[in-house]
């Protein structure tokens, strides 16, 4: 368990709990979400006085959870798992309501990508067309996009200076936790969404099975061919005869993905895919679609990689790799913006979480090109008159001092 959530104090009703003991007791807690929700209508966090409200959702199987109250996230205290950056700090800001949808039930997401496919419609040869069109609209959400949306929801993007380290069995929990309650076109998320689970010889049997469950729920069905969705740590890219395999973290089974839709990915994350950002002991993290084979391998066809620190914060480039650890290695407390489908929002590089204001830090990795030189204008303007401490770094030089004015 991520450790953000030890100390986070939760009232239903007239009870207040750990938010550690409400997650993981969530079935025994039933009847107390129950009068809680019949009562008052909603829980409390109790990060900040006054308190404040949380929504109580109960996913499709009867299992309920709470989750922050819309458009209060930045209200709560920055050590809080509820706790979100003010509006305009998350490419989110930029879907309408069609894309993102959320209600005490839960959320709904409609994605470019469908994944169930009439076998009486011929299969196009870009199965990426029809999303980068819908995406452009921002009524639908990209592959990278439900990436940053579970990314981010599930606060993996943010560090405090408690955190001692972040393995992928953490993500996996907090992932989990995000998917509750979610549906994608229609269908609740952890259905068509394959999270792969950390390896231990003692669930090996266990996650074995449930990637074999996984795997014959896809293809065809009565006259629709099934996809569905893996998210997982890539480990390392091997050639094959017909293209190339995705080794994951954690999984014995690999992904294949023919030649063509290798290149078309890597050309659209460069950064994941470089080896500059793997010398940094940069990790890469897909969300793959994926269908079953004739002869029952999994194949990708359409896939979303973002690279990220060895403690899983995502980061735009090498550069951003380096920041973020020395951010961690000086003990503050951060966010990494993430920009879901957008390529034109505003946002730094990193917000700091431990200073009142929030401080902006930008990393500046680029020369010499007019293009990037501009928008490195057009952001420092935009700061200026927004009236925010920024610790810029430019990489051609030295790393600023990065400490924390109370103890330097």
């Amino acid at each position: 368990m991520e450790p953000a959530s030890e100390h986070s104090r939760i009232q239903l009703a007239d009870r207040t709990v750990s938010l550690t003991w409400l997650r993981e007791y969530a079935i025994a807690a039933a009847p107390l979400f129950t009068r809680a929700k019949a009562e008052v209508g909603h829980a409390l966090c109790l990060c900040r006085r006054p308190a404040l409200r949380l929504v109580i959702r109960c996913t499709r199987t009867g299992r309920y959870h709470v989750a922050g109250w819309p458009g209060e996230g930045e209200k709560h205290d920055t050590g809080c798992p509820f706790h979100k950056l003010a509006p305009g700090l998350s490419g989110r800001d930029g879907y309408s309501t069609q894309a993102i949808r959320e209600t005490d039930d839960g959320v709904s997401i409609r994605l470019g990508t469908a994944l169930a496919r009439p076998l009486s419609i011929p299969q196009r040869c870009d199965p990426a067309e029809d999303e980068t069109r819908e995406r452009r609209s921002r009524r639908t959400v990209g592959l990278l996009g439900l990436l940053h949306w579970l990314w981010e929801g599930a606060q993996l993007n943010a560090w405090l200076p408690r955190f001692r380290q972040r393995t992928w069995r953490m993500c996996h929990s907090q992932l989990c936790l995000q998917l509750a309650g979610c549906t994608v076109n229609g269908q609740d998320l952890g259905d068509v969404l394959y999270l792969v689970p950390p390896f231990s010889q003692a669930t090996a049997a266990t996650n074995s099975a449930a990637l074999e469950a996984f795997q014959a729920r896809l293809g065809r069905h009565g006259d629709t061919e099934r996809r569905a969705l893996v998210l997982g740590q890539i480990k390392e890219i091997a050639t094959t005869p017909y293209g190339f395999a995705y080794r994951l973290a954690h999984q014995r089974t690999p992904l294949y993905a023919r030649a063509a839709l290798h290149e078309r990915a890597a050309h659209s994350y460069p950064r994941a895919f470089s080896q500059t950002a793997a010398a940094h002991g940069a990790v890469r993290v897909a969300l793959f679609v994926v269908e079953r084979s004739p002869k029952g391998y999994l194949t990708v066809v359409d896939l979303a990689a973002m690279l990220t620190t060895e403690h899983y914060i995502p980061a735009d480039s090498s550069h951003e790799v380096v920041m973020a650890d020395a951010l961690t290695s000086c003990r503050r407390a951060f966010v990494k913006p993430i920009r879901y489908d957008s390529t034109d929002a505003v946002l730094p590089d990193f917000v700091l979480t431990d200073t009142d204001p929030h401080q902006y830090v930008e990393v500046y990795g680029i020369h010499g090109r007019g293009t990037y030189d501009r928008r490195k204008r057009t952001k420092q303007e935009f700061y200026q008159r927004q009236g925010r401490l920024l610790i810029e770094w430019d990489t051609a030089h030295p790393l600023p001092t990065l400490t924390h004015p109370s103890r330097s």
